[in-house]
C-alpha cells in the first residue's frame, strides 16, 4: 500500500468512447481522492479519478456556450457511489464549472448527512484564506442569495483573479417540489448564460421519476426537476443509482432520456450480494413464520432468532473490544428492520431493551449462579458458529470476560419519526449500536460497522430495486465479514438471491453499452427484442411491478401530457411509422363524418410494429411504463413463439384530431370516444374501441389536442393504444400471478 501525498493517474486521460471532451485531473481532485482514500493503493485511487473523468468527458464541455446532457451513473449499494460524484464534483471545479447542485435525501436528516459529507470531503470553509466552494442548503428566492450568487458567477469572467481564487456555487436541495420550486424561482432570477453547470441526483430512481404509480398523475418532483434543467442553458444531469432494474431504466430513459452510462466498479473490500446471497450461504439465517409477529400471529415474547441474533451480535461487540477501537475498527451496529409501522418498531424496542438489561444483570452475578450459566451457555453455542466464519476468533473465555463490557459499549435507538422526525445518530456516542427502524432506514440511510440484520419482514411490494435498496448489510465490510449475519424470511432471501442474478445481468448489459458508447435507447430495444436476452425478459417480469398477461384487453397510456423533448420525439417516431404504411379508409367508414373515418392497414409483421412504433414509442409515467413494459414483454413472448406473428395498425380520426381534457397532473380521463347509440336500438358508431381484429394485435394511434381548463394546452400530441388479443396470454406470467396469490 502506498500512501504518497501524490495521486498516480495521467493528468490527461486517453478519450473515452462517447466522450465530448478530456477533462484535466486538477488539484482539487486529486486532493479529494488523497484524503479519502490515502491508506488505499495508487492504482485504487487512479481509478476512482480515471471513473470520475470518464463520466465528466462525457458532460457537456465547459468551453461552450450551452447545451444539456444527461447521464445515468450506476452502481452497487453502499459501494462508493458518494465518493464518485463527490470526486465528479471536485474534476468539475478543476475544469471551470461555476455550479454544482446536488438533489440529495427525501427528508432533512438524508439531506443533513449528505451535506454534513460533503461539507467534510471537500473541505468547505476549512482551508484557511481559500474559499474554493460557497455552500447553499435549500436557498430561498430572495435578493440576499441572487446576489450573492450572482458576484460569485462574476469572479470566473475577471481575468484578474487567479483561478484558485473563483469560488463554486454549490447548491443543496432536498428532493422535495416546495423546496425545488424556491430553488427555480432562484434560478430564474440569475443571468446563467455560459455558467456550466452540473446537477447530480443522488438516489435517481427515488420520487425523481414520474413515482405516483397508483394515482396514475405526474410527480410534481419530477415536474420541477425539468424546470431546474430548463432554467440551466449549460447543464450536465448526472442521475445516480445503485438499482439498474430493467423497468426502471426503461422509465429513466423514456422520461429523461439519458444519452450515456457508466458502470461503476466497487473498490477493494467490497462485499456485495454474491457473498451474501449465493452458495451455501453461511451468513444467512431464515426466520420461521411462527417467530415473526403479525396480527394473525402476535407473540407475546421476543422469539429465538431474535434472541439468538442480539447474542451473535454482543459477542461481535466483544471481539471488537478485544481488537480494540480504532480507525479501521470504529464501530459495530446491529439493524432490526421490523416493519414501517411505528408501534411495531417500539414492541421490538421493548423486547431487546428488556433482553439487553435482563442478560447484563445475569452476567453481573456470580459464576456459580445457575442462570449465569445458562446464559453463558447459550453464547457458547452461538460462538461455535460464530467460529465457523471468522479466522482467528478469540477464545470464547476472552469474549465471556468483555460480555458485560460489550453491553455497557452499546446503545439502542428507535430510528423513526414517532417524536415528529427522524433522531440523527451521533456514532461517536458509542462502540457498538442496535437500531430498530423502518422505512427510515431503507434507502440513503448509511449505517456503520453493519454486523448483524434482523428482518422479520418480506421483501416489500416485490419491486427489486425496494428489495436491493433494503440491503444496508451490502458496502465494505471484508474484514469482518465473518462476524456478519442477516437473519430474514423465506420470501425475502428468495427476492435477494433473484435479484442478485438480475443485477449482475443488467450490469453486463449496462457495461455493454458504456464501452460501444451506444446510447441507452438502443439498449431498450435491444431488451425487448434480442434473442439474447430472453431468460432476462423472463426474470424481469417475474416482479410483480411489471404488468403482463393481458387478454383481449387494451393498453395505452394514462398520462398524456409529456416535456416538450418526448412528444417531439413521439410526433417524429409516429410520422416515419406512417409514413411507410399503405394505409387507405376502412370501407364501413368511409360515407362517416371526418372524425370517425379512420384509416386501416393490415397484415403487417409484429416485429417490425414492436421495433419501429412500440419500442421507441416514449411514455413518462411510472405507472404507463410499468404496464407497457408488461405490453412489450409479452409480444416478445408471442414473437419468440412465433416470428411472423401479424398486426393490425388503425389510425384514428386522421383528418379531426382529437381534443381530450387533462388534469392538473397530465392525465386524460379516457382515449376512447364512445358508442354512439341509435333510437331505434344498436348503434351508429361503435365506439373506438371496437376498432380491432379480436384476434390480432391490433394498434391504434390517435393524435391529440390537450385542454386544461377549457384551454387548449399543446397540439399535436400522438398516442398509441394497443390490443392484446386472448390467445397471446402468456402463461408462465399468470402462473406466477396464481403462485403469489395462493
Amino acid at each position: 500500500m502506498s500512501s504518497g501525498s501524490a495521486v498516480i493517474t495521467p493528468l490527461d486521460p486517453p478519450r473515452q468512447p462517447g466522450a465530448n471532451w478530456t477533462p484535466h485531473i486538477g488539484e482539487e481532485a486529486q486532493e479529494l481522492v488523497r484524503r479519502k482514500l490515502g491508506h488505499e493503493s495508487d492504482e485504487a485511487r487512479a481509478a476512482v479519478l480515471s471513473s470520475a473523468a470518464s463520466i465528466l468527458s462525457k458532460s457537456v464541455d465547459p468551453q461552450a456556450e450551452s447545451g444539456s446532457e444527461t447521464g445515468l451513473v450506476v452502481g452497487y449499494v453502499q459501494s462508493g457511489k458518494t465518493l464518485s460524484f463527490t470526486t465528479v464534483m471536485a474534476l468539475a471545479r478543476d475544469n471551470g464549472f461555476q455550479l454544482v447542485i446536488v438533489v440529495a435525501g427525501t427528508s432533512k436528516l438524508l439531506l443533513k448527512q449528505s451535506t454534513d459529507r460533503l461539507r467534510k470531503d471537500l473541505q468547505i470553509e476549512e482551508i484557511e484564506g481559500e474559499l474554493r466552494w460557497k455552500l447553499y442548503t435549500n436557498p430561498a428566492d430572495n435578493e440576499t442569495n441572487r446576489r450573492h450568487i450572482q458576484q460569485t458567477f462574476g469572479e470566473w469572467s475577471d481575468p484578474d483573479v487567479a483561478p484558485s481564487e473563483r469560488a463554486t456555487v454549490l447548491i443543496m436541495v432536498m428532493k422535495n417540489h416546495g423546496w425545488l420550486r424556491k430553488l427555480v424561482g432562484l434560478l430564474g432570477h440569475l443571468d446563467l448564460a455560459s455558467v456550466p453547470a452540473l446537477i447530480i441526483d443522488d438516489e435517481a430512481d427515488q420520487a425523481s421519476l414520474n413515482t405516483l404509480v397508483r394515482q396514475q398523475r405526474q410527480s410534481t418532483t419530477y415536474q420541477r426537476l425539468l424546470d431546474v434543467r430548463d432554467a440551466i442553458p449549460h447543464h450536465t444531469f448526472l442521475q445516480y443509482t445503485a438499482t439498474p432494474q430493467a423497468p426502471l431504466l426503461i422509465n429513466i430513459i423514456d422520461a429523461l432520456s439519458p444519452g450515456f452510462v457508466e458502470v461503476l466498479e466497487p473498490g477493494t473490500g467490497y462485499v456485495g450480494g454474491q457473498a451474501f446471497f449465493s452458495g451455501n450461504m453461511p451468513l444467512i439465517r431464515v426466520i420461521d413464520p411462527e417467530d415473526i409477529s403479525t396480527d394473525d400471529n402476535p407473540l407475546v415474547d421476543p422469539s429465538e432468532p431474535l434472541r439468538e441474533a442480539l447474542r451473535v451480535f454482543l459477542l461481535g461487540v466483544a471481539a471488537g473490544l478485544v481488537e480494540g477501537q480504532s480507525a479501521r475498527n470504529p464501530r459495530r451496529s446491529m439493524l432490526v428492520h421490523p416493519s414501517q409501522r411505528t408501534d411495531s418498531h417500539a414492541e421490538y424496542w421493548r423486547w431487546i431493551s428488556a433482553m439487553f438489561d435482563d442478560w447484563q444483570r445475569v452476567l453481573e452475578l456470580p459464576d456459580s449462579d445457575g442462570d449465569k450459566q445458562d446464559l453463558l451457555d447459550e453464547f457458547r453455542r452461538d460462538y461455535a458458529a460464530l467460529a465457523d466464519t471468522v479466522d482467528g476468533l478469540p477464545s470464547f473465555d476472552d469474549l465471556a470476560r468483555r460480555l458485560p463490557r460489550a453491553f455497557r459499549k452499546t446503545k439502542i435507538e428507535q430510528v423513526n419519526a414517532r417524536a415528529g422526525q427522524t433522531p440523527e445518530i451521533d456514532w461517536s456516542q458509542s462502540y457498538g449500536w442496535i437500531l430498530v427502524g423502518g422505512q427510515a432506514m431503507d434507502r440513503g440511510f448509511t449505517v456503520e460497522g453493519l454486523t448483524v440484520t434482523y428482518m422479520p419482514r418480506g421483501p416489500g411490494m416485490g419491486n427489486a430495486d425496494t428489495v436491493q435498496q433494503r440491503g444496508r448489510f451490502f458496502g465494505y465490510k471484508q474484514r469482518y465479514l465473518g462476524f456478519c449475519r442477516i437473519y430474514l424470511e423465506q420470501d425475502a432471501l428468495n427476492a435477494f438471491e433473484d435479484y442478485v442474478a438480475h443485477e449482475e445481468d443488467m450490469r453486463r448489459q449496462l457495461q455493454d453499452v458504456q464501452h460501444s458508447g451506444r446510447p441507452l435507447s438502443e439498449w431498450k430495444r435491444r431488451f425487448v427484442l434480442s434473442p439474447d436476452l430472453q431468460a432476462c425478459r423472463r426474470n424481469v417480469i417475474e416482479y410483480d411491478y411489471v404488468r403482463g398477461n393481458y387478454a383481449d384487453q387494451w393498453f395505452y397510456p394514462a398520462i398524456a401530457e409529456a416535456p416538450d423533448e418526448v412528444l417531439d420525439a413521439n410526433r417524429a417516431t409516429a410520422a416515419q411509422f406512417l409514413a411507410g404504411l399503405a394505409l387507405s379508409v376502412d370501407p364501413d367508414l368511409a360515407n362517416r363524418e371526418p372524425a370517425q373515418r379512420h384509416r386501416v392497414c393490415r397484415d403487417l409483421s409484429l416485429a417490425q410494429v414492436v421495433e419501429n412504433l412500440i419500442v421507441p414509442f416514449r411514455v413518462t409515467g411510472a405507472g404507463d411504463t410499468s404496464h407497457l413494459i408488461g405490453v412489450m414483454l409479452q409480444l416478445s413472448k408471442a414473437l419468440e413463439d412465433n416470428g411472423d406473428e401479424r398486426c393490425t395498425v388503425y389510425q384514428i380520426s386522421p383528418d379531426y384530431p382529437r381534443s381530450r381534457a387533462i388534469d392538473a397532473n397530465g392525465k386524460i380521463n379516457e382515449l376512447f370516444q364512445g358508442a354512439t347509440r341509435l333510437a331505434s336500438g344498436g348503434y351508429s358508431y361503435p365506439g373506438d374501441s371496437a376498432f380491432r381484429d379480436d384476434d390480432t394485435v391490433t394498434v391504434q394511434i390517435h393524435t391529440l389536442r390537450l385542454r386544461r381548463d377549457d384551454a387548449d394546452v399543446v397540439e399535436n400530441v400522438p398516442v398509441i393504444a394497443i390490443w392484446i388479443p386472448r390467445r397471446l396470454e402468456v402463461d408462465w406470467v399468470a402462473q406466477h400471478q396464481h403462485a403469489q396469490n395462493d
